[in-house]
């Protein structure tokens, strides 16, 4: 789940005159392009939240995010090929939640698992639709799920550039500018880091069109609490499969 980002700036270019470029700025469009990652990533772990949004492309299949993170959970919506679930983390409670076409596992043809489900599948998914199923700490999907949750993880795989790093073009992002950096050729990466305030990655794209990330709203903290009891559906050690 962690590839990630493919997205292009247009670079500012020019050298404004004479003006110098990095005046009003957080300075870190001066520092080789090792240490502005460097400073990103730093920024970035020492943040108390952020939100994440775009595409991931893994293993052939894209998925499209909307996650809120922090240090002790994440909520948001992940997509992906006409599926789309909803994911609550608080501490180590894993929550999931989505429609009963998710549950009964139909695909656009309205098959699932080897053909069209069964009355019993379709009774059990109209008893999971729209409610909060907890996922087990147990259960083989809990830990590739948590892990979109995981600010900390998330980031340490996503902000990795790899070869050698070199700086690239000065852009905006959101309408803030940015400085981006470079990974190696072909398989390295590119980070857009903020040139005003903290040196936050703004944006985030990773060789071979692995998918396209903007993070947003650094530090802004936001409400992340367990849904109400009768909103859960807890199986015990497993839940249903297919996730």
């Amino acid at each position: 789940m962690c590839a990630a980002l493919a997205a292009t700036l247009a670079g500012c270019g020019g050298d404004g005159g004479g003006e110098d470029p990095d005046a009003g700025t957080n300075g870190v469009g001066k520092l080789p392009p090792a240490k502005i990652e460097s400073k990103a990533r730093n920024a970035a772990a020492g943040a108390e939240a952020v939100r994440l949004s775009g595409n991931l492309v893994t293993k052939g299949r894209t998925y499209k995010v909307d996650m809120r993170l922090k240090g002790d959970g994440g909520t948001g919506q992940v997509s992906s090929e006409g599926s789309t679930f909803e994911l609550l983390r608080v501490g180590k409670e894993l929550y999931l939640k989505a429609d009963a076409g998710f549950w009964s596992h139909e695909d656009e043809s309205g098959k699932g698992n080897g053909g069209a489900p069964t009355d019993a599948d379709a009774a059990a998914a109209d008893k999971l639709d729209d409610k909060y199923v907890k996922v087990p700490a147990g259960d083989p999907s809990y830990k590739r799920l948590s892990g979109l949750t995981d600010k900390s993880l998330l980031l340490d795989g996503l902000l990795a550039l790899h070869g050698e790093i070199s700086t690239g073009d000065r852009g905006k992002v959101g309408g803030v500018r940015t400085i981006r950096i470079r990974g190696g050729e072909g398989s390295g990466g590119m980070l857009d880091v903020s040139l005003e305030g903290r040196p936050y990655p703004l944006r985030l794209q990773r060789a071979g069109d692995a998918g396209v990330i903007r993070l947003a709203d650094w530090d802004k903290d936001f409400t992340l609490a367990a849904p109400e009891k009768g909103d859960v559906v807890d199986y015990g050690q497993q839940i249903p499969s297919g996730t």
